[in-house]
């Protein structure tokens, strides 16, 4: 294996969110992709939405990269076995620059990737330049490629910011204002790609057309300098998980799974199961263990609760005594109810005690690691709902940059549950004992199966 890759590499950041990054992102990723180039597009920090949008604009799938819950090996192996087969990585920030610990400013600076800068200039034209002038000089280890000025309302709006730029801040894009473009959103993020196409509206494909139209000619569509990218030889992990068959949860309501979990789980042996609690009348045959992540389940409460026979398999699984790992939106799954964003009540599986309900103000979000019995495992929370008349927790999450306790973390038996989406990666032999173990009471055959069972 070569010790070297090089690839042109540039790092999508703004000086704060809802500038419109991931706008720009997709649409520079959809513009070399209609060039004929293989573009790898990585999101930096827990996102599971955003990442959605970049992997259509690209046409290649997107990871997380995140120094804290992957780890500096992690980033560096993902980013080193993308340069070997890309023409093009993009990596997208996420908030502000300067935000966070670690923030996308040290990512940049740890790889070495030079930083673009998307600035919403709606109501300020001179200012941009200044604040483009501080985010260019306040680290002055990492290297500032330019800035991206979005939102703009006309030629001379372009102009008085272009002219107040120092010589050495390039203006790589100005992007009109164009609200028919904008990617819709709701309250955990953006809408997801297969929920956006309106025939009244242009669909999520013909806006990245779009905008991947309004960059051409401008500097941002250069191919930025190349960047050296090294193997980590990350260890080979064990086949503590070969011949177990894992059922996860897939579809509308459940979708927030990274690819890095399931690639770990298959590495480790284990045979992965698809199945949809929405439209599936039951489990997979012959299951060792169940992986419910999070999702949107308050979007499709009625279709979940009144299910009866999915809820009944899982009940039953269940009270077998096999695995069961339940992330945030799994976990308000598996309670007894759901309360949905406009009031009602709906009926959930039933296997634990808890009633959730959605909130319109305040959620929860940021890095925490679960101290479970198997070891502690990174992830993070990010949810608008809370969850009341649960279990006692055996645990509390650890947040990475506050000492107040985290997420509630539920054990009954086997079954794990808590608001924490979990990174495998991190600690993949706890994730193997989380969901393994001795394989003595598997899921009988069903003999029902839903037309919708993968």
């Amino acid at each position: 294996m070569q010790e070297t890759a090089w690839c042109p590499a540039l790092f999508l950041s703004a000086m704060a969110s809802g500038q419109g990054k991931t706008t720009v992102t997709a649409a520079l990723a959809r513009y070399h992709r209609r060039q004929g180039r293989r573009v790898v597009v990585f999101k930096t920090g827990p996102d599971y939405l955003d990442p959605q949008i970049l992997a259509l604009a690209s046409g290649s799938p997107v990871e997380p990269l995140d120094l804290w819950m992957a780890g500096d090996a992690f980033c560096r192996e993902q980013l080193y076995r993308a340069a070997l087969e890309a023409d093009l990585i993009l990596i997208e920030g996420a908030m502000g620059l300067h935000d966070g610990t670690p923030s996308s400013a040290d990512l940049a600076v740890a790889l070495d990737i030079p930083v673009a800068c998307v600035i919403n200039a709606r109501g300020m034209a001179q200012t941009v330049a200044a604040i483009g002038l501080g985010l260019a000089r306040y680290r002055p280890e990492m290297t500032f490629h330019g800035l991206v000025a979005n939102a703009l309302g006309s030629e001379r709006h372009r102009q008085l910011i272009e002219d107040s730029l120092p010589d050495d801040v390039q203006l790589l894009a100005a992007m009109p204002r164009e609200e028919h473009l904008a990617l819709p959103s709701r309250h955990l993020g953006l809408v997801q790609p297969g929920e956006q196409d309106d025939p009244d509206n242009l669909s999520l494909e013909a806006r990245l057309d779009a905008a991947a139209d309004l960059l051409e000619g401008q500097k941002l569509t250069e191919l930025p300098p190349a960047v050296a990218f090294r193997p980590q030889h990350i260890d080979t992990p064990s086949q503590a998980l070969a011949g177990y068959r894992i059922g996860v949860a897939e579809d509308a309501a459940f979708s927030f799974i990274y690819a890095a979990n399931t690639r770990l789980l298959e590495a480790m042996g284990a045979e992965l199961c698809r199945f949809s609690p929405i439209h599936d009348t039951t489990l997979p045959d012959h299951l060792d263990a169940l992986w419910l992540p999070g999702g949107y389940p308050e979007l499709h409460a009625a279709a979940l609760g009144t299910n009866h026979g999915m809820c009944e398999a899982i009940r039953g699984f269940d009270a077998r005594g096999l695995p069961i790992l339940a992330e945030c939106g799994g976990m308000l799954y598996l309670q007894q109810t759901l309360t949905d964003q406009h009031g009602t009540c709906h009926p959930m599986a039933g296997v634990l005690p808890g009633h959730g309900e959605m909130r319109t103000k305040r959620g929860c979000q940021g890095m925490q690691s679960a101290p479970l019995p198997e070891g502690e495992i990174r992830g993070h929370a990010h949810h608008h709902s809370r969850s009341h008349d649960t279990l006692a927790p055996i645990a509390h999450g650890r947040r990475a940059s506050h000492p107040a306790p985290g997420e509630a973390i539920f054990r009954r038996g086997r079954l794990t549950a808590s608001y924490l989406h979990l990174f495998f990666p991190s600690n993949p032999e706890a994730v193997a004992a989380l969901l393994g173990g001795e394989k003595t009471t598997r899921a009988p055959a069903q003999a029902v199966r839903g037309r919708h069972a993968r």
